[in-house]
C-alpha cells in the first residue's frame, strides 16, 4: 500500500487498527477486567508516564529477567514537590528499598509506599544512565536511537506533563540490586529474576515517570534490557491502624504530614 498520497497514507494507517503487540498501552485498561486503571508493557529501552490518583496500587513485573525500572514521582498538583531519594534514604535511615519502605518527599511527605518486593533488587545509589555514558559504551545514548539512555527518555516523559529536563531529580530502580562493599565501592547484584514484582501505592496524587534501560553497572557489552509490565489499580491508601504508621517514628511522621497537606486541601 503506497503512501506517497494523502489518501494512501491514510489507509494505510487505518489498517493498523487493531493491531495487537506485546508492549503497548491496553486502552481503556479496564478491558482486562479486575478494575485496572492502567495496563502497559513497557520494552526494553522503552518509557511510560501516568497521573495516578491518591491510593492508587501499581505493579511492576519484569516479564524475562532483564528489566530495570527507574522510577520519577511529583505531586501531581504542585510538581516542584518531587521524589527526593536523599531524604528516602537518610529520614527512614535504610538504603535498600523494599517492602514497608516509604518513599519521601524534600518536603518530609510520603508520595508512595513500597507494598511488595524489592528489598534485595533495588538501587537507591546509582540512578538511571546518561546519554554522554551511552555515547562512549554503545556509540549511541539518544532517546530514539538503538540504545536510548535513561535519562534521555526520563526527559521525553516528563515533557508530557508539561516538565523539563531541570526537573528530574536523581531516580531509585527497580529490579537490579546494588550493594555497597566494606571498602565503599558499588557491586552490582544482577537481576531479580523473570517473574519479580515490585508494587507501590500512591500516598497522594502522583506523576509517574518511569524508564526501562540497563542499570548504569550492568558489566555486560550488549545493550540487554527486557519488558516490564505495568498494572495499576484503586487501592486505599495508608491510614491510621495501617502497619506504616507505626513502624518507624520517621515514617509515622512522614505520613502524618501527608495527611496534614491532604487535609487542608480537601483530598483525604
Amino acid at each position: 500500500m503506497s503512501t506517497a498520497t494523502t489518501a494512501g497514507a491514510r489507509e494505510h494507517a487505518r489498517a493498523q487498527g487493531g493491531t495487537v503487540v506485546e508492549c503497548m498501552p491496553t486502552v481503556p485498561a479496564d478491558r482486562l477486567g479486575d478494575g485496572l486503571v492502567w495496563a502497559e508493557t513497557i520494552p526494553g529501552g522503552g518509557y511510560a508516564s501516568r497521573r495516578l490518583a491518591r491510593g492508587t496500587a501499581l505493579r511492576l513485573t519484569d516479564l524475562y529477567g532483564d528489566a530495570c525500572v527507574s522510577v520519577l514521582l511529583f505531586n501531581a498538583d504542585e510538581p516542584w514537590e518531587r521524589l527526593n531519594v536523599a531524604d528516602t534514604v537518610k529520614v527512614l535511615w535504610q538504603a535498600y528499598v523494599g517492602e514497608g519502605h516509604l518513599l519521601l518527599s524534600d518536603q518530609g511527605r510520603a508520595l508512595a509506599s513500597v507494598t511488595a518486593g524489592a528489598l534485595d533488587r533495588s538501587d537507591t545509589f546509582c540512578g538511571t544512565s546518561t546519554l554522554k555514558a551511552n555515547v562512549d559504551r554503545y556509540g549511541d545514548g539518544s532517546p530514539h536511537g538503538p540504545t536510548p539512555a535513561g535519562r534521555e527518555l526520563f526527559t521525553l516523559a516528563a515533557a508530557k506533563h508539561g516538565l523539563t529536563r531541570r526537573d528530574l531529580p536523581p531516580s531509585i530502580s527497580f529490579f537490579q540490586g546494588v550493594r555497597v562493599d566494606a571498602d565503599g565501592r558499588f557491586r552490582w547484584l544482577g537481576s531479580a529474576g523473570a517473574g519479580a514484582n515490585v508494587e507501590l501505592r500512591a500516598e497522594m496524587p502522583l506523576i509517574v515517570l518511569l524508564v526501562n534501560v540497563p542499570h548504569p553497572l550492568d558489566p555486560r557489552p550488549a545493550y540487554t534490557s527486557s519488558a516490564v509490565q505495568l498494572r495499576a489499580w484503586k487501592s486505599p491508601p495508608a491510614a491510621p491502624g495501617d502497619h506504616l504508621w507505626t513502624r518507624s517514628p520517621e515514617g509515622e511522621r512522614a505520613l502524618l504530614n501527608t495527611a496534614d497537606y491532604l487535609t487542608a486541601r480537601g483530598l483525604d
